[in-house]
């Protein structure tokens, strides 16, 4: 029988940290989470749009400031913050013009993986059960990943492209995890989930004629926020959730169905560009783990 948020114990006395949770997935893992009796704090860089959602959500809901397109806010965030449970890197950009982060990195790749990377490993020490990263099934759609240059310096911006390599970074990112965490010895787990596909506000930011049209689109393939927000879920609820798998819905190439082992590309697999991914966003970032 398929997994379903029914299937949740009470989580009274455990708190989250998710990004972006002012919409879309987010909203709808904080809503879930908040009704088993957890504390949630809602990581977002609109404190204001965030508050409105909080209102509206039963429960130990509460608000932080975090912009993940600025080190600085994330360095502030992650000391402002006390020890917790579980942290979700939920939050995402898709398809955006070209645009720089205030650090200067690639805008999509700069939020999507390094913002994640340098929370992570900032909160590492904080964070008592495990984190929960997601991808996309978009990782499939780009040949490689340009590790010599992640930040289209030398090489023409194409915007899917370029949001395929942020969501290849996060899978590849949330296995290295794992594997560190494992060979440190280390009872922390580390996993990557993809949603399927929903009409969230992600489809909505492309600054195109496809931001009218997109949503009726994605509706008709693919699945509400509420079921997309399945995955997180399960990955960050379920006791004995294997760290080693990709969740995710695998039912219409993966865009909708319930939670099960994913496929994922080969590249993403690969030991040794995951260490160059890693060692090349410790550089950039500044931030570097310690297990």
């Amino acid at each position: 029988m398929a997994w379903k948020p029914s299937e949740i114990p009470d989580q009274t006395e455990r708190t989250f940290v998710i990004t972006g949770a002012n919409g879309g997935i987010g909203e709808q893992t904080t809503r879930v989470l908040a009704s088993k009796g957890a504390t949630v704090i809602m990581a977002c860089r609109n404190a204001a749009k965030a508050q409105e959602v909080a209102d509206r959500i039963e429960g130990d809901v509460r608000v932080a400031n975090l912009d993940l397109a600025d080190l600085a806010s994330v360095r502030q965030f992650a000391a402002s913050t006390g020890e917790f449970d579980v942290l979700i890197n939920n939050a995402g950009l898709m398809n955006i013009p070209f645009s720089r982060t205030e650090d200067g990195f690639e805008t999509q790749w700069g939020v999507n993986h390094l913002g994640h990377f340098a929370l992570t490993g900032l909160l590492l020490d904080k964070i008592r059960d495990r984190v929960v990263t997601l991808a996309s099934i978009a990782h499939k759609q780009t040949p490689k990943l340009w590790i010599d240059d992640l930040n289209y310096e030398h090489r023409r911006y194409q915007r899917n492209l370029a949001y395929a390599q942020s969501k290849l970074s996060n899978l590849m990112f949330a296995r290295e995890l794992q594997r560190r965490l494992t060979e440190a010895g280390s009872s922390k787990r580390s996993y990557a989930v993809h949603p399927g596909v929903s009409a969230t506000d992600l489809f909505a930011r492309t600054e195109t004629p496809l931001d009218t049209i997109s949503k009726p689109f994605i509706r008709l393939i693919g699945q509400s926020p509420y079921h997309a927000a399945y995955s997180s879920l399960f990955a960050a609820t379920e006791p004995d959730a294997d760290p080693t798998v990709y969740w995710g819905p695998t039912r219409w190439f993966g865009s909708r169905g319930p939670v099960e082992p994913s496929p994922s590309s080969k590249i993403s697999r690969d030991p040794e560009l995951m260490r160059r991914l890693w060692e090349e966003s410790e550089r950039l970032t500044g931030v570097t783990y310690k297990f």
